[in-house]
């Protein structure tokens, strides 16, 4: 009678035990594999398991690398064979060129294991369809204001760009919500945009733009491409002592909307010893003076300029000085897979702003806290790497893998509004 009893007991317990397990009360690890010494660090961006695949537009040479060298009268569209290098003298152009990079990654023919996006020559088979109009290149080179005359080709481009895109079927099938479109510029394709609206667009930020114009639901953020050298060889054995400045900014002053908190900074910063705050324009030889000073700083201030964002944050990543970012509506990229507070630090308008905060604050950051941030840096720096041939999980693969995470919302906006008779009516409630 007893023994069983005690059988069913230990029947019970056993039972109990294994649910106890299984529905993850007792974590049976933990006895086994006792906490790490280590801290935790979250794991970087992955591969996604198929590359997008994309059609690109074969569009005439005027649209896009026609206007790297404008000498040449061709109109065929470009080829891997004839690809341009980037010209090397191109200055602040370079910092709005994410277009011809993009490009470049799907003409290239190389290997495709690393490859976030392959061209297909079949539209039938595409997931998102490229449209290789560098629109942000057309601004820069094609007057710069509305009143210079050669800003009537821009705008000759943009009509002709509509066009174009209005007679093919797949533009009109979704109405061109499985387009890609970079715009990084804040003026790119500023004649035409509202027609280009539903458009999954690549923009370093939202600062000019209404939220049904451009919005973190169908857009991408892209990094600028930097135009301070990369920090290839920075292996001090004491960076944190061997960077003397602790806090560096060189650059325009008088900026518009955002941008007028860098006057208030000059003011708030001045008299530091170990503060550099220089007022520049960017030059070559300034760009280059630019890249020596952030690799002697522990921090570079990365505050607002005409718009939220600044091309100054990604040359701070890319000579590893910890960012300071000051801007109160800034989007960053792939923040999906990048945690941006294990390298940077952020202030607010407000905070900046206080007289003494913000330098009290970096001359009391932990020396060892900074040295894991220095590191971080150096490890997630190649992900803001505009190049070609393309690498892995460089600065265009990851875009591409962004927009492949955008294809969900694409596709519910295009499956809903081939059958909704009132468009959005739900918002009207």
């Amino acid at each position: 009678m007893y023994g069983r009893v005690v059988l069913s007991f230990v029947f019970v317990f056993i039972l109990l035990f294994s649910y106890t397990i299984l529905i993850g009360f007792l974590d049976i690890r933990s006895y086994f594999n006792p906490p790490s010494k280590f801290p935790v660090v979250s794991p970087g961006p992955r591969a996604s398991e198929r590359p997008l695949r994309v059609y690109m537009y074969d569009l005439p040479r005027r649209f896009n690398v026609g206007m790297i060298n404008r000498r040449s009268t061709a109109e065929t569209p470009v080829t891997v064979r004839d690809w341009p290098p980037w010209p090397k003298n191109s200055g602040l152009k370079r910092q709005h060129s994410v277009e011809y990079w993009m490009m470049g990654s799907l003409l290239y023919e190389g290997e495709e294991d690393y490859r976030e996006a392959i061209r297909v020559s079949d539209p039938e088979m595409a997931d998102v369809f490229f449209v290789p109009f560098f629109s942000s290149l057309s601004f820069n080179t094609h007057g710069r204001n509305m009143t210079d005359p050669a800003t009537e080709i821009d705008r000759r481009l943009q009509i002709d760009l509509i066009d174009y895109l209005s007679q093919s079927k797949y533009w009109e099938r979704s109405e061109g919500r499985d387009h890609v479109i970079p715009m990084t510029h804040p003026n790119a394709f500023r004649f035409l945009r509202d027609q280009v609206n539903e458009s999954i667009q690549v923009v370093v930020d939202f600062g000019r733009y209404p939220k049904n114009v451009s919005n973190l639901r169908k857009d991408v953020v892209t990094p600028y491409v930097h135009v301070v050298d990369s920090f290839e060889d920075d292996e001090s054995p004491d960076p944190y002592e061997s960077r003397t400045t602790l806090l560096f900014f060189r650059g325009k002053l008088f900026r518009k909307d955002e941008g007028i908190v860098r006057v208030k900074l000059a003011n708030i910063l001045s008299g530091y010893d170990d503060v550099h705050y220089e007022r520049s324009v960017a030059t070559g030889e300034n760009i280059k003076l630019s890249s020596k000073g952030m690799r002697s700083s522990k921090f570079c201030l990365s505050p607002a300029g005409d718009t939220p964002s600044s091309c100054r944050l990604f040359d701070a990543i890319v000579s590893h000085c910890v960012p300071v970012i000051v801007s109160d509506q800034i989007e960053l990229p792939f923040e999906d897979e990048i945690d941006y507070t294990q390298f940077s630090l952020f202030f607010s308008f407000e905070e900046a702003l206080e007289p003494g905060h913000m330098v009290d604050q970096l001359r009391k950051f932990p020396k060892e806290k900074w040295v894991e941030m220095w590191r971080k840096l150096k490890n997630i720096s190649r992900h803001y790497e505009f190049q070609y041939p393309p690498k892995r999980e460089d600065a265009v693969n990851m875009l591409w893998r962004q927009i492949k995470h955008k294809l969900p919302e694409v596709q519910l906006s295009t499956h809903r509004s081939r059958r909704l008779k009132i468009p959005d009516w739900w918002q009207w409630r």
